[in-house]
């Protein structure tokens, strides 16, 4: 249902006046990087604790955004001809909108609220009930006083049915959540510990949350929590035979649970893949809501036993020293460190316990009373050591702990990082659990941290130099996509990226989702392309809000039905054209059929549109070359007839910018060029910009006969002396550089790789170079060998050379 900005501004600054009234705006946009359709968008500038929205106003301005809602009037003096609705309370304007637009539809709402669970039931009534409804619901756990107004806002005449959860941590807030949700049907989970440092007590959280169901048609929750409703129409669930829905029996297996359930006469079984407490409760909550919604839960029994678990971002991932990490990182309440440890002793590793935890912020519990919980908890759980972080903790937990625990305690996580040492935990299950205050995710950091000898030296300042090189021969308005794929070709992924963030690129490439999650976590904000996405991450894409390149009909259609069941739409993509690498892509003859899927769905939308270059750096190809932008362009133009909004072309990489100006199109991609390599031959002055350094082992000197390395290849026929630097082919020093075929550089002076390469040594002769030392330093390659030389001896290209550089090499990034 789409508004115009005239419409808008008499809900909510009625004396505005508007150069462009009649602009639709369909979407409602609160983070800048979330742009999809900037003609049609209307951007809150909410201000916030580090970051005012007005910080991102220009920026949305040069990308076609002409609607803003804002609170400072001379930011309207800059905006010549866009709608500038100024108003005193941004964030209320926005639920004011949302409010309004809900009130638009009558079909049934269920909106739902409690302590925990609420993202869950949200999950399985849309598994369970899709088929039966048209559903709109909140994205993931969009439940705060941001989240709920975007969520509602989804809400269409093509829908029958919404599913909205509701998220509070302080008085009043839910009196506003409920204006905006205004649920027919109320669904309260559970009321604990989580979120209640901004209440009182837990009556008054649970008389907070109840204000979610004033006007609501019905409350379902389970029978301890009917007297929080007093006065309301309720469906109650429960042991006791006066719950409309009983739970006669729980039959709990190895891997499922069967539920005996009783309601208006009727018996029946359901059972369902989970066996803890909180997935039965939830799986009952749902029984519930059908019971009220479609009477006969018989229907419904072959879903339940196929829902499917939702993530709640516990994370097992190797560590140093033999240990497993769990990292459970950004919040400390009861309810979620019971959750955790539950995780902790499922885990059959047979390893010691150690539990890395901070103050509990988020209880009004007493302290003595919490940490006595939290001791018996830990007791309870198998813990064997304890590392307590925060001035509460360290005051209240020393004495409750049993003589099982050892435990060690600092007051702050920056004295726990100055006292860390990997030495301190060996072959552990370390559970990680911190308040988000606390920035336990730097320590959790520390447990994947590799130490070596071998250095690769990045210079940002070279990055930035080769950068400005390559950007000062783009035509006006090209966009520059940075290629940070493979680790940033070796170089390190978000220190690169945050260069090349604060240096005016439009957008990162990379080659697969994890390596796009890792940008986002180090506070990457541009967009970013991933080439390689597979089902298999499109929830991390989501999550992270990473944009997918599309290259096969099959990949078109999964990710389309994912972002349908996770009820967003419009997610941005990357369409990749083949036109000649025969790697990947859609044949140009493929292109109507994409593009009449994707604008019926709604689901995707196209971001880009690009191919690959086979042969740009090679004037005997330059036929092929123009051939393949050719293609491109076809398949735009079939594209363009049937997608209404515009989208970016793009196919020059590295050497096309330098030697086909023409193909620059709306964007070019720079990949190796950053790096201080020449991909055709050009004016440019690049610099080098990463230097890969060792260090001497050991001297030896050997006499003739001798030999060095395996296999006996280094026959040494004079007086020699052997020096073996600390790099092998596990740091990726190719093996074909052994046996003279590779060299590198010691005071000044080229020295021959002697024998085979080994895993973590490298022989060279460093006979006749004087002054040479145990402990000295190596280059392997870098401004004095550059990286190309040392490729041309490997008889390959730089950048095999520099992606095969071991991520167990420690990166150093310096700025002169």
């Amino acid at each position: 249902m789409p508004y115009t900005a005239a419409q808008i501004a008499q809900l909510i600054a009625p004396y505005a006046e508007l150069p462009q009234p009649a602009l639709v705006v369909r979407q409602l946009l609160t983070d800048s990087r979330h742009l999809v359709q900037a003609d049609e968008t209307l951007f809150f500038a909410l201000p916030g604790p580090r970051r005012s929205g007005d910080s991102f106003i220009a920026d949305l301005y040069e990308l076609g955004v002409r609607n803003f809602v804002v609170q400072d009037a001379a930011i309207a003096a800059s905006l010549q001809d866009a709608n500038v609705l100024i108003v005193p309370d941004a964030l209320a304007a926005l639920q004011q909108l949302a409010a309004h637009h809900r009130q638009q539809f009558s079909f049934p709402v269920i909106g739902i609220t409690g302590s925990n669970g609420k993202t869950i039931v949200k999950e399985w009534l849309y598994q369970l009930l899709q088929e039966n409804f048209a559903i709109v619901r909140s994205p993931r756990s969009y439940n705060s006083q941001v989240g709920v107004p975007l969520s509602v806002w989804q809400m269409s005449e093509q829908h029958t049915l919404g599913l909205f959860e509701a998220g509070i941590s302080q008085r009043g807030e839910m009196q506003r959540l409920a204006a905006i949700i205004q649920p027919t049907i109320g669904v309260f989970t559970n009321l604990g510990e989580a979120h209640s440092a901004g209440f009182s007590s837990n009556a008054d959280k649970a008389a907070e949350k109840s204000l979610l169901f004033r006007e609501a048609d019905v409350v379902i929750c389970q029978e301890k929590y009917a007297p929080l409703f007093a006065g309301k129409n309720l469906l109650v669930w429960g042991s006791s035979a006066d719950s409309q829905l009983q739970v006669s029996g729980i039959k709990k297996e190895s891997t499922t649970s069967v539920l005996h359930l009783q309601a208006a006469g009727q018996t029946l079984e359901i059972t369902i893949p989970f066996t803890d407490e909180a997935s039965v409760e939830n799986a009952i909550t749902c029984c519930a809501v059908l019971m009220y919604l479609q009477k006969n839960l018989e229907l419904y029994k072959d879903r339940f036993a196929t829902l499917q678990a939702v993530d709640m971002r516990l994370h097992l991932f190797e560590g140093i020293n033999g240990c497993n990490i769990i990292n459970d990182s950004y919040s400390a309440d009861l309810t979620s460190l019971s959750i955790a440890l539950n995780f902790l002793k499922q885990q059959q590793t047979g390893q010691p316990r150690t539990v890395i935890l901070s103050d509990f912020v988020e209880s009004k519990k007493a302290d003595e009373r919490l940490y006595q919980d939290i001791a018996k908890a830990l007791r309870r759980s198998g813990v064997h050591k304890l590392v307590g972080i925060g001035e509460h903790i360290s005051e209240q937990l020393p004495q409750l702990l049993d003589e099982q625990i050892t435990p060690s305690f600092y007051p702050t996580t920056e004295e726990a990082l100055r006292h860390f040492r990997t030495s301190q935990f060996s072959n552990e299950l370390v559970l990680i659990k911190g308040a988000r205050r606390f920035g336990f995710e730097r320590i959790a950091r520390l447990f994947e941290q590799k130490v070596h000898q071998t250095v690769l030296q990045i210079n940002l300042n070279a990055m930035v130099h080769n950068l400005k090189q390559h950007q000062r021969l783009l035509q006006r308005g090209t966009r520059l996509m940075a290629m940070v794929k493979a680790f940033s070709y070796g170089s390190g992924g978000a220190e690169i990226a945050s260069v090349l963030q604060a240096n005016s690129v439009d957008y990162l490439g990379v080659a697969y989702t994890d390596e796009g999650v890792e940008l986002r976590r180090e506070g990457i904000s541009l967009p970013i392309m991933v080439i390689n996405a597979d089902a298999s991450s499109f929830d991390a894409l989501v999550d992270y809000n990473l944009q997918p390149v599309i290259y096969s009909e099959d990949l078109l259609q999964r990710f389309g039905q994912y972002i349908a069941a996770q009820g967003l739409s419009m997610w941005p993509v990357h369409l990749e054209v083949e036109t000649g690498m025969n790697r990947l892509g859609f044949a140009v003859g493929q292109m109507t059929a994409v593009a009449e899927k994707i604008a019926a769905e709604g689901l995707l939308k196209i971001e880009s549109v690009f191919s690959h270059l086979a042969a740009s750096e090679d004037p005997a190809q330059d036929a092929y070359t123009l051939q393949q932008a050719h293609l491109l362009q076809e398949a735009v133009d079939i594209l363009q007839q049937h997608i209404a909004y515009p989208f970016i072309r793009h196919i020059a990489n590295s050497a096309a910018i330098l030697r086909h100006p023409q193909l620059q199109l709306d964007m070019v991609r720079l990949g190796i060029g950053l790096y201080g390599v020449e991909t055709a031959a050009t004016a440019l002055e690049l610099q080098p910009v990463a230097t890969l350094r060792s260090t001497i082992a050991q001297l030896k000197t050997l006499q003739p006969g001798e030999t060095v390395s395996y296999n006996r290849r280094g026959v040494i026929d004079h007086p020699t002396t052997i020096a073996t630097v600390r790099i092998g082919y596990a740091d990726g020093y190719a093996r074909h550089l052994g046996n003279g075929v590779g060299k590198m550089w010691v005071q000044g002076r080229l020295a021959p790789v002697v024998g085979t390469v080994c895993m973590d040594m490298t022989m060279i002769d460093v006979t006749g170079i004087g002054g040479v030392q145990e402990g000295d330093e190596v280059i392997v390659f870098g401004p004095a060998l550059p990286v190309q030389q040392v490729a041309a001896w490997a008889s390959t290209i730089p950048y095999e050379v520099m992606t095969s550089i071991s991520q167990r090499v420690k990166r150093v990034y310096f700025q002169e």
